[in-house]
């Protein structure tokens, strides 16, 4: 097969443990799935159905990376997220059976350009602009779900310069991680290499050049990363 050029490589996120990589086809985002975090940014914190948003494949970035300020932004946040990371096709799959599909979970940060999400919602446009930009969905190692106990009940939360900005527990989702996958595969059909970063808690804030942002979900790898100068 020939192309007009050479296709980029497959993006992928290192598989804890091991050698192995997980390629990664695409980032589906929850939106407002913790309640504390649905009030702070001015919505309902009702149990609503969830929506979803999108990122391209290649905004994921490893831990340990140092990645550039983001563009045409004066306001970038950071939201940590644990990150679901599909194994098996799924479509219109129950919430009692969706946990088959999972091949493992990470840690994970929606880094948000809030100030060009802030007009897209004010102008009802589409969010890419604010959250589907370059390096965008930084992504820790992925712990296979086999050699994770009670996700559920785990911990999560981000650091920017050792100092504690989220904090809460998986448990405070507003949709569970079945609930999600049941929803998301109504709509899509899912597919081996599909990440889901399934929501933030509240206390989503500013970045700066050259902060030093980590994010935490207890039982997993951490993602580490900063933003250069």
């Amino acid at each position: 097969m020939a192309f007009v050029f050479d296709p980029i490589e497959t993006p992928s996120v290192i598989v804890a443990g091991s050698d192995l990589r997980y390629p990664v086809r695409r980032i589906f985002c929850v939106g407002r799935n913790y309640a504390e975090h649905a009030r702070e940014m001015g919505g309902d914190p009702n149990r609503e159905p969830p929506f979803f948003f999108t990122k391209p494949a290649d905004a994921v970035v490893e831990s340990g990376a140092s990645i550039p300020f983001p563009k045409a932004t004066n306001d970038l946040h950071h939201e940590v997220e644990l990150v679901v990371a599909i194994g098996k096709k799924g479509e219109n799959v129950t919430a009692e059976n969706a946990k088959e599909l999972i091949f493992g979970y990470a840690a994970g940060i929606d880094l948000t350009r809030r100030d060009l999400q802030k007009v897209a919602k004010e102008k009802g446009r589409p969010w890419d602009s604010g959250k589907a930009f370059d390096q965008s969905a930084p992504c820790g190692a992925i712990t296979p779900a086999a050699e994770v106990a009670n996700i559920e009940q785990a911990k999560i939360w981000l650091t920017v310069n050792d100092e504690i900005r989220q904090s809460a527990s998986i448990s405070d989702l507003i949709w569970s991680i079945s609930d999600v996958i049941s929803i998301l595969s109504e709509a899509f059909i899912l597919m081996p290499g599909d990440l889901i970063y399934s929501g933030t808690p509240a206390g989503v804030g500013a970045l700066l050049p050259g902060d030093h942002v980590v994010g935490h979900v207890d039982g997993l790898s951490s993602i580490d990363i900063r933003l250069a100068i």
